[in-house]
Order: structure tokens, then sequence, then C-alpha cells
């Protein structure tokens, strides 16, 4: 663990940990309550606070650290339309509107479910798909099956493609593997030469469904330090050390809502759920277990978080997680 640069042992208990929190030049009530209470969260693995672009809170309380990769669960999703997001901007795919029968080529099932071949690339990132979702309790069985792309397909249509949000990683798989097909490039490869290279991410390889395509929205391997840089990309718009890694246009597209979580009520556009803190508005990425990536572009601020990826886990822990970003606000936001 790590206290406002002062290197401690994991093996610390708590309170001597809390003790040596005391004992720093954090002086101002606000930071201390983020401190106790990133000490206190559940699972809690690390926090890295940015403001204005500097790390101001770097704590390493469990698993590998702010700079070894970490699984992020769910929060590839957001990597993920960053990908698909800059496939449009370089032409690869037309837009969102492009169908995936069309990008799916020789992918695309002869059995898919009826009304599937009017999806389009842009309802594959929302998870507004309308087929059966292969989250939840039907995950297994679709991680399980011989071609991940073919039962995603042939999932029973239970709303009209563009409906209502149906959480389903076998959504965004599709994007994944449409992705693919259009650039002729593994996912692996286009991460590591759109984000990867001018970012200087390393990206380590991840799990491939068993035609070889790397999973499109689980089990991506990023540091919190990685992590955090994507976020200050979308924070600045953007770009980085001025040069235009990403469009504009598709951040404002990424914030704009499409659909909304069933759970929590908040808004999701491509890739990022939409919710609001302190009168603000703040964009995520959410991963099982207490991954999570916040950017909150009127406080300068970009949060990244790492957890005990192991079940169970619960609503309770992410609420956890969401005070932890209301204190940061409450602090830098007036300084």
């Amino acid at each position: 663990m790590k206290t406002h640069g002062q290197p401690v042992k994991p093996s610390l208990s708590l309170a001597t940990a809390l003790l040596l929190f005391a004992l720093t030049s954090w002086a101002n009530s606000d930071s201390d309550a983020l401190w106790q209470q990133a000490l206190e969260t559940d699972r809690l693995h690390s926090l890295l606070v940015m403001h204005k672009g500097q790390a101001v809170v770097e704590l390493e309380r469990a698993g590998p650290g702010l700079s070894a990769p970490a699984n992020i669960k769910s929060v590839s999703k957001t990597v993920l339309s960053m990908l698909g997001g800059m496939a449009i901007d370089r032409g690869i795919i037309d837009g969102v509107d492009s169908l995936l029968v069309d990008l799916l080529g020789d992918r695309f099932p002869d059995d898919a479910t009826p009304g599937a071949e009017t999806i389009t690339f842009g309802q594959a990132l929302s998870m507004q798909a309308g087929l059966e979702s292969t989250s939840g309790r039907n995950y297994g069985r679709w991680v399980q099956s011989d071609n991940w792309v073919n039962h995603a397909l042939t999932r029973p249509m239970i709303d009209q493609p563009g409906g209502r949000m149906i959480y389903s990683t076998g959504a965004t798989h599709l994007a994944a593997a449409a992705l693919v097909e259009a650039s002729g490039q593994s996912l692996a490869d286009l991460a590591r030469d759109w984000l990867g290279e001018p970012l200087n991410l390393h990206i380590p390889d991840w799990m491939t469904d068993p035609q070889g395509i790397h999973f499109g929205g689980n089990e991506m391997q990023l540091s919190p330090r990685a992590l955090a840089q994507l976020g200050e990309l979308y924070r600045l718009d953007g770009q980085i050390n001025g040069q235009q890694v990403i469009s504009s246009d598709w951040i404002a597209q990424s914030w704009q809502a499409n659909g909304r979580s069933p759970w929590t009520g908040d808004d999701y556009g491509y890739g990022w759920f939409i919710t609001h803190v302190n009168d603000l508005d703040v964009f995520y990425g959410r991963g099982y277990g207490g991954q999570a990536l916040f950017v909150v572009p009127e406080a300068e601020l970009t949060i990244a978080i790492t957890s005990n990826p192991n079940p169970p886990s619960s609503g309770w822990q992410f609420r956890q997680l969401l005070t932890l970003v209301n204190l940061a606000i409450d602090h830098y936001h007036r300084h």
C-alpha cells in the first residue's frame, strides 16, 4: 500500500495503515475522508485519482498494484467502444448504423434469429441488439459453446434492435468480431496499435473465443495507470501531447444516452454509463467485482479503481466506489 507517496507493506493491518496515514501531511478533512473511505472500502485493491492530469491519490492496498496489469472485467466494454470509434474515424467502419450482417460477412450464421440481420454496429456497442442476454445465468452456456458469435446471434429476439438496453457481453463480442472482420487485424493488435502505441501503454494478450477473436467486453488486462490514461484521453477530448488519438465527435457520441441500465437506472452510451454526482456529469465503465474507470470532466478528474475480482460481488460494493468519487469531487473540485 502507498499513502501520499509513502510505501507501506501490503501485509500491514488496516489499523496500522490508518495510523501511518494519520502521520502524513494530509491535513484537509475532505482528503482525510477520501483516504479513510478508500482504506475501509470492501475488496479494494488500488485507487488512482488524477486531477488536472496529475496523480493526486495513489493507493495500493492489495493485488498487483498500480503499474501491473489487472483483469478489468467489463470495463473492457469501455475500451472496446474506444476501438469502435477509432475504426469509424479511420473509415474502416462507415458508422454506428453499419449492419452487423454486412460487417461480419461469412461469420454471420445462416440460422441467425430472424431480425438479427437488422442489428447495427452501434446497437451491439450499446447493448441494444434485442437478443436474449448471454450474461448472468446464460453466461456459462455461451462461453462454453463452440462458436460465440453464432451462439449470440441465435438467441431469441426478446426486444426489437435499438430498443431497451439488455446487458449482454455477447452483444459487445459481436461488435468485436465485426471490428476484426472489417479491419483484418486481431482486437489485441488494434488495441496495441491504436491505443498502446500513442499512449505508451502495455496491453497484454487476453482470452479469445474458439475462433480466435479476443473477448469483446471482458477479460482485458490493464494496469490502473494505463486505465487512467485512457480516461484522460476522453477527458481531454481525444488529444494526448497534441495528437488527436480519437475524435472528439466519437467521445461526444459515446457520452450520449442510448439506453438505460435496468439495475441502476443510469444511462448508457457506447461503452460508458452516465450518471450525476454532486450535480456533475460522471461517465464511467464498470466491471465485475469493483473494477471501474470514472471521468468527471467538469471537475477535471479521472479515477481508476481495481478490486478483488472473485465472487461474490454486490451492488453495495459499487455504491462504496461512488462514495469515493463523491469525496474526490468534494475535495478537488474546490481546489
